[in-house]
C-alpha cells in the first residue's frame, strides 16, 4: 500500500518533520536532487521559508560499461572518484577527463535550463538540507554528499520521504542529520510507496524553481 499520493505529498510530510528544528532560520538552504527530488524539496522550502536550488549529480560511467560508475560529477564541477573501480580497471587520467568533460556539458545544460540564469545558492557556512524522493541504494545521494562537503556547509542534512532502512542507516554516518520519513520492510523500490510516481519533467523542475511564493498545503 502506498504511503504517499505523490512527491508533493511526501514533501509536505517531510516538511512537517523538519519544521520544528529548521523553520524560519536564515542559515538554511534546501537543495534538491533533480528531477524527482524537486517537488519534494519545494514543499520543504515553502514550509521552512528557505531558499531552494538544485544540486545536479551526473554519473561518470566507465567507457563501454557505462552502467559501472567510476565516479560522479556534481554542481560546481566537483568530481568524486570511485578509486576502487579506477584502480581495478587501470583508468587513466585522460579517460577520466574526457568522460567528465562530456558529463559537465550535460550538467551545465541542465542547470541553465532549471535555473533560467539565476546564480546557484551559496552553501558555505550554511545548514544544507539535501532532498530526494527516496533512497534505494543511495549511490546518487552519497555522491552528492561527498561533493557538497567540498563546498563547506556548516551542517549537512539529508531528507527523503521513503528509504530502505539499511541505506538510511549507512548514510546517517556520513551526514550531520538524516530524516527518512518511512523505512518499510520489505522495501523493494522507491516508486512502490507512491500512488503517483510519474516522471518529473524538466519543465516542472524549471517551474518549481522559478516559483517564489505560495503556501504549502495542509498535510492530510
Amino acid at each position: 500500500m502506498a504511503l504517499y499520493r505523490d512527491r508533493r505529498h511526501g514533501g509536505r510530510v517531510l516538511a512537517q518533520a523538519l519544521a520544528g528544528k529548521y523553520q524560519g532560520r536564515t542559515d538554511v538552504v534546501v537543495l534538491a536532487l533533480p528531477r524527482g527530488g524537486v517537488p519534494v524539496a519545494w514543499e520543504i522550502a515553502q514550509r521552512l521559508r528557505a531558499p531552494l536550488d538544485v544540486f545536479v549529480v551526473r554519473k561518470l560511467g566507465v567507457p563501454g560499461q557505462e552502467e559501472l560508475a567510476m565516479g560522479a560529477l556534481a554542481s560546481g564541477g566537483i568530481v568524486v572518484l570511485n578509486h576502487e573501480v579506477v584502480d581495478a580497471l587501470g583508468i587513466d587520467e585522460g579517460t577520466l577527463s574526457r568522460v567528465a568533460a562530456d558529463e559537465l556539458r550535460e550538467l551545465i545544460r541542465r542547470e541553465r535550463s532549471y535555473r533560467d540564469g539565476r546564480p546557484p545558492a551559496q552553501v558555505e557556512g550554511k545548514v544544507v538540507i539535501l532532498v530526494d524522493d527516496g533512497l534505494a541504494t543511495g549511490s546518487s545521494m552519497r555522491a552528492a554528499v561527498q561533493a557538497l562537503r567540498q563546498l563547506r556547509p556548516r551542517e549537512l542534512v539529508v531528507a527523503v520521504p521513503i528509504a530502505a532502512a539499511s541505506t538510511c542507516e549507512s548514510i546517517r554516518a556520513e551526514v550531520d542529520d538524516i530524516v527518512c520519513g518511512a523505512t518499510p520492510e520489505p522495501f523493494r523500490a522507491v516508486g512502490l510507496w507512491y500512488d503517483d510516481f510519474s516522471q518529473t519533467t524538466d519543465e516542472e523542475v524549471h517551474q518549481l524553481l522559478a516559483s517564489g511564493g505560495g503556501q504549502p498545503e495542509e498535510v492530510r
